[in-house]
């Protein structure tokens, strides 16, 4: 590998971001910085009674996450970022990350989908999951949400789509020798 990678795991909750970001972050050996990992901190600090309060301290995390981001590229250090990345709002500072180390930077973006009804299985099952902070309103997640988060960012990098359903066995496999062959590109 030459340069610096920058992996961003991107799509809607209870898509199977974080488990793909963790497992792609060891397998390039490479820091992780996920959303969830800086708001569930800043939910235990700061609470958040309503949805509002919320979605103020995810903004706040964001904002954390591409700092970081700002500081590995600045240091050349390859990584991956993991959030629900909103079209339309979050190209602008991943595009001052990207261009920071321009152009020894290259990026990819994978855009996790899984069918609906899982989806919302999965929202489901973490309701009742005591491992899953409660900050994260799962329940009001089910019935609303910001679907922004389902689409591709409007960034140079190479796309990626990946099923995270689990219906097709293989999907993991493709994904991972078409990565191993973007990570270790030009």
């Amino acid at each position: 590998m030459s340069g610096i990678r920058v992996l961003l795991i991107t799509g809607l909750p209870a898509s199977g971001k974080t488990t793909l970001a963790r497992a792609l972050s060891e397998r390039f050996g490479v820091p992780l910085i996920g959303k969830d990992a800086i708001k569930e901190p800043l939910l235990d600090v700061l609470g958040a009674r309503d949805a509002a309060q919320s979605r103020r301290l995810s903004d706040a995390s964001f904002a954390v996450l591409f700092a970081l981001a700002r500081e590995l590229v600045a240091a050349r250090v390859s990584f991956v970022l993991e959030g629900n990345f909103r079209p339309g709002e979050h190209e602008s500072p991943l595009r001052t990350v990207l261009e920071r180390g321009a152009p020894a930077v290259s990026a990819a973006q994978i855009l996790c989908r899984v069918t609906e009804p899982v989806r919302l299985e999965r929202l489901a099952a973490r309701v009742g999951d005591p491992s899953r902070h409660p900050g994260h309103r799962d329940a009001e997640l089910r019935t609303a949400g910001d679907r922004r988060s389902d689409a591709f960012l409007d960034l140079p990098a190479e796309r990626f789509l990946y099923d995270g359903s689990g219906r097709d066995p293989g999907a993991s496999e493709r994904l991972t020798l078409l990565l191993d062959a973007w990570w270790r590109g030009p």
